[in-house]
């Protein structure tokens, strides 16, 4: 299978990576939508809002940006900021804790098990797009990254799938089936809902179009059009590629992580995604100064962060494989295809949790220079590099900021204007009802919180929210309430201190700026308006003294104890009878005396 990650994109004619503004994007208006268009639905895993090189990123991603070429691209669109929220928002339109996915198992309060929207898997009733486009005669299939409910009967075969080959946890290695934290005992995939395994060559990014195109191509004798959901694991750690893609960045990311964040806010700019009057954050005082690290050190992060945009051009390679299919059949001119990503770049720094280094040891894993991103390594770009990917904006991916909300969303397809950069305000529940407004089935939209973008998309309106729409956010006390212009907003511990923020994000989207005391009644009418959103959507308060941290750490405990409770339970046996043993024997040495 590896022999084809070289030479396919150059027969595409695909256009390369762009660095000119999205107002130079404009090509002729699209044609009238066609009848019940196909729709493939892109995911990628932990992508910062500028990854894309049609978002002025780094990463070569020529599939992507030919996308947004022929199509819309959004510079104020959010996701939720964590994966498995936004997955369940993405395909059901609904708010996430009335999916049952309020937040993710790895860190899961007790008190919050069980309750209502903390199940961990979609509720009983929840109805997602492929359940209402299967319904609509629509074949439906999915690849890739599920988190939305583990083991059989809760994976994409029970919620509107004809066909899938999932991963049902947050993550795993891109290589091997193995896991890649010590929460996961194994690395479970499934197809059509039953348990699954990897061949011995494989590459995520390669395997997963290899299945979404055999799945395509097994249907393709039938007249009904086809809604494919392509969740990549990239670029989810652990981080993994192909050296003959890291290969191309070895020298990119050389002057740090302060470069970086300085040069993307300085592009964003330029490309006109965010306002002259943007300015950005200093990194915190807790992170590292790229200045204080050895040069070893500075090697292997440099190499890491070039392994994360080696594997972006891996997936968007792989994924222009899945564009010529439909081009060589001749579906790709009926097919809506959407592209972004679930929340933002991942700042975890796991080698340096207590016992990790351990378990990747028993694990087979290293962080050698040399093989960093092949088999057998573990690469993580940690907080620095993410909080730099995440540029103009402040923060990453689990916090409430623009770092781990605004991400890369673009359409393109019949229907939808062509080479044009949007403004307008969209939100990851708007995705459902937006392709079922496309697929001409608006009457299955009446019981979502996200709106169609359709209006938008075609040229018809400016935006599909008022100044006055008020729209909520929340995971594990991280939260934001959109209105308009404005943004509150309220950043946990450990990157922030619990209290909320206002800004103006027109003038300000890098939330450099409280203006919550100089305008404390709008302050207070958006708290109000975030309190109307978590009771009308069962938002639970934390638990007293909860430290995602500590948490994260218990539950991972907890989980390896319930993997290895007969293992530990024979140990403590064997102990016990042995130090029995020497009882007696030391008891019988003192009577002899």
């Amino acid at each position: 299978m590896r022999a084809r990650t070289s030479g396919i994109l150059a027969g595409l004619g695909l256009i390369g990576s762009v660095m000119a503004a999205p107002a130079l994007l404009a090509q002729p208006a699209a044609a009238g939508p066609a009848e019940r268009p196909n729709f493939v639905l892109v995911l990628v895993d932990d992508a910062a809002f500028m990854d894309f090189g049609i978002y002025g990123g780094e990463a070569r991603t020529p599939v992507i940006d030919r996308l947004a070429r022929r199509g819309m691209i959004f510079s104020n669109y959010h996701s939720s900021p964590l994966c498995a929220p936004s997955r369940a928002m993405l395909l059901t339109g609904l708010d996430n804790h009335r999916t049952g996915l309020a937040t993710i198992p790895e860190v899961l309060p007790p008190e919050h098990r069980g309750q209502p929207g903390y199940g961990m898997s979609l509720e009983p009733g929840v109805v997602t797009v492929a359940d209402r486009l299967q319904a609509a005669g629509y074949r439906t299939y999915m690849t890739g990254k599920w988190h939305l409910g583990h083991g059989e009967g809760d994976l994409p075969d029970a919620h509107g799938f004809d066909h899938s080959f999932v991963l049902d946890a947050s993550g795993a290695d891109n290589w091997e089936e193995k896991p890649y934290m010590p929460f996961y005992r194994t690395a479970d995939w499934f197809e059509d809902g039953r348990r699954a395994h990897l061949p011995d060559e494989f590459y995520s990014s390669e395997f997963l179009v290899d299945r979404m195109i055999d799945y395509i191509e097994a249907d393709a004798g039938s007249a009904d059009p086809f809604f494919a959901y392509l969740a990549f694991q990239a670029i989810h750690i652990p981080i993994q590629a192909p050296a003959e893609f890291t290969g191309n960045y070895h020298e990119t990311y050389s002057q740090g992580w302060e470069a970086l964040r300085q040069a993307r806010a300085r592009r964003a700019v330029e490309l006109g995604l965010v306002s002259a009057t943007t300015s950005i954050m200093p990194l915190p005082e807790r992170m590292r100064a790229w200045s204080d690290l050895s040069e070893a050190d500075q090697a292997l992060y440099a190499r890491s962060m070039a392994v994360n945009a080696g594997m972006l051009e891996a997936m968007d390679h792989h994924l222009g494989r899945l564009v010529e299919h439909l081009e060589t059949t001749g579906q790709f001119d009926n097919t809506v295809f959407i592209v972004t990503s679930d929340n933002g770049p991942e700042p975890s720094h796991p080698v340096g949790e207590p016992g990790f280094g351990t378990w990747m040891n028993l694990h087979g894993y290293s962080r050698e220079l040399e093989n960093l991103g092949e088999t057998g390594s573990y690469a993580f770009i940690g907080p620095e590099w993410a909080m730099a990917a995440a540029a103009p904006f402040n923060l990453f991916k689990f916090y409430a900021s623009e770092g781990g909300l605004r991400v890369p969303f673009l359409i393109t397809g019949p229907g939808i204007a062509r080479g044009q950069h949007s403004q307008a305000a969209g939100y990851v529940t708007d995705v459902t009802p937006t392709i079922l407004d496309l697929a001409g089935l608006s009457e299955m939209t009446g019981d979502v919180t996200g709106r169609s973008l359709r209006a938008v998309i075609s040229g018809e309106a400016d935006t599909a929210y008022t100044p006055d729409d008020a729209v909520g956010f929340e995971v594990s006390g991280n939260s934001a309430l959109f209105r308009g212009e404005y943004k509150l907003v309220r950043t946990m511990p450990p990157w922030g201190d619990g209290n909320w923020q206002l800004f103006n994000l027109a003038v300000d989207p890098g939330e450099t700026f409280d203006l919550a005391p100089g305008q404390p009644a709008l302050a207070a009418a958006m708290l109000e308006d975030y309190t109307a959103y978590a009771e009308a959507n069962g938002v639970l308060d934390l638990p007293e003294g909860y430290d995602v941290h500590d948490q994260i750490s218990i539950n991972a405990t907890m989980r390896q104890l319930e993997f290895y409770r007969w293992q530990l339970v024979l140990i403590t046996l064997l102990i016990l009878g042995l130090g029995g043993f020497g009882l007696s024997r030391a008891i019988r040495f003192w009577r002899r005396r």
